[in-house]
């Protein structure tokens, strides 16, 4: 068994939903899903003017190669409506696997951890509150370390799904 941290995310459609649709079918079909984080509601990365995103991290447990994972993730995406267009556009949903145990992967399809993971408040806000303790095997830094070496602004909110304000982080 191999523990995976991916992030959820949408910024499509009922966003709630589809991380808990989300979160549903990987514990059916990718491992067991043992933690999981708050939701967040985030401004949208990139450069395109879109609906905010809720981002989630979920911990699973998995018997699945990480290429068996990303094959899963993607079916997953894909049965809650995601179309890959242009990067970074709206989309129903998102998964992305950051860390698949301590294992560094960079093949054409696939690149572990997520290359990204320390330019991300987005990201490291709820992935801290699942492992804060965590090493990037790439960076050999703390998940908490690399939150607070981050340059990124966005804010990054709990999600409140009764329509309350969030608290920032």
């Amino acid at each position: 068994m191999v523990t995976a941290f991916l992030l959820l995310g949408s910024n499509l459609g009922d966003r709630s939903d589809h991380l808990e649709k989300a979160r549903l079918q990987i514990g059916l079909c990718a491992g067991r899903l043992f933690i999981a984080s708050s939701i967040y509601e985030t401004a949208a990365w990139g450069h395109i003017p879109q609906r905010p995103f809720l981002n989630q991290v979920v911990c699973i447990e998995t018997t699945l190669t990480p290429e068996q994972l990303l094959k899963i993730i993607q079916a997953v995406e894909s049965s809650l409506g995601r179309v890959r267009s242009e990067k970074w556009a709206a989309r129903t949903l998102d998964i992305d696997i950051l860390f698949y145990g301590n294992e560094i992967i960079d093949t054409p399809d696939l690149v572990i951890p997520h290359p990204a993971i320390q330019q991300r408040r987005f990201t490291l806000v709820p992935l801290i509150e699942v492992a804060p303790g965590f090493v990037h095997p790439v960076l050999n830094k703390t998940v908490e370390v690399l939150l607070r070496e981050c340059d990124d602004t966005l804010a990054v909110n709990v999600f409140e799904s009764d329509g309350g304000a969030g608290r920032e982080n």
